[in-house]
């Protein structure tokens, strides 16, 4: 398969969750030196990618205001990061989606990039990152290069009531890409985690 273009990504931010570990607070919008969550988030993954979206459920306006197109989930309740994907599908314009969640704002630098290389030599349909943890790789569901067609499967997946990530993306080609800094996928659930994020920050 040929090389994936960065102009051929859209990006998407996963902003959409209840966020139940933080009190229910709208996770991207919470401040990290200086500005929310989510804004870092986008503007790491900007130069990587050809567009960028995020997908919200509240909070509209604020996350509108960051300048890029907002989507809220294509289903009801909060149902989990796959409806958030499937938002991203139906409205992307590129022959992939790559999605990365808000709460991860050290997220690698070449992520985008390593996805679409390791997708275009394994002729994957889904390339997802991984890291290594007590020798085992771990994969990061929700660093997932999507290629866009497989956007009525995945909404076929949902309506039958379907919520997992990794059963939904077993189910297809996926390529695996292994990154050596755990840290770089130090994710916020919760207010004492965000407090550690921004002490390792300064």
């Amino acid at each position: 398969m040929a090389a994936i273009a960065a102009d051929d990504i859209t990006g998407l931010i996963l902003a959409g969750g209840r966020a139940t570990r933080m009190g229910g607070v709208d996770k991207g919008l919470q401040t990290h030196l200086g500005l929310p969550l989510a804004m870092h988030t986008l503007l790491r993954l900007q130069p990587q990618v050809g567009a960028v979206m995020i997908n919200a459920n509240r909070n509209l306006a604020a996350y509108e205001a960051m300048g890029v197109p907002v989507w809220p989930d294509a289903l009801p309740d909060y149902p989990g990061p796959l409806a958030g994907m499937l938002a991203g599908l139906e409205q992307c314009q590129t022959p992939w989606l790559l999605t990365v969640p808000c709460d991860t704002p050290g997220f690698p630098t070449d992520l985008a990039a390593r996805l679409a290389q390791a997708a275009a030599e394994q002729d994957a349909d889904i390339a997802m990152a991984a890291t290594r943890e007590d020798g085992a790789l771990r994969t990061q569901p929700v660093f997932c290069l999507i290629r866009a067609a497989l956007m009525e499967d995945l909404a076929a997946w949902l309506h039958a009531g379907q919520r997992k990530i990794d059963r939904w993306t077993a189910r297809h080609r996926c390529a695996t890409v292994e990154f050596d800094d755990p840290a770089a996928f130090f994710n916020v659930n919760t207010l004492d985690e965000l407090q550690s994020l921004q002490e390792r920050a300064r």
